[in-house]
């Protein structure tokens, strides 16, 4: 018998009730899914690793990275599109930081959940 399954059938309506009630809507869990599967490509999440303890030029981002300045701007788009990342253009650079303290948040817990789990 599979452990993800109860042996008799039994739905306790309290429990239910108190559950849903504090469900989001769904428009706010779509965004939820949408943002977790922007962080399931193993580069973005590389990126935001750089960026979790200070701003970089986009060249800097592709140098610590391994990858081409052409890749990471089209990796940052998605990023920035998820407000997971912010960018600024300071003559002819372009910097990029993380969006704010939530993003560095999420990533942190994210790193403490594999690290103590």
């Amino acid at each position: 018998m599979s452990k993800d399954i109860c042996q008799i059938s039994y739905v306790d309506d309290e429990r239910v009730a108190r559950a849903r009630a504090r469900m989001h809507d769904d428009q706010t869990i779509v965004e939820l899914a949408e943002t977790f599967k922007v962080l399931s490509d193993p580069t973005r999440v590389r990126i935001l690793h750089a960026l979790a303890e200070e701003e970089l030029c986009v060249c800097d981002i592709a140098t610590v990275v391994e990858a081409t300045q052409s890749a990471i701007s089209h990796q940052l788009r998605i990023l920035r599109a998820a407000r997971l990342v912010k960018s600024r253009k300071d003559g002819k650079m372009v910097y990029c930081s993380l969006d704010d303290e939530h993003v560095r948040n999420l990533f942190e817990e994210g790193i403490r959940h594999l690290k103590e789990g």
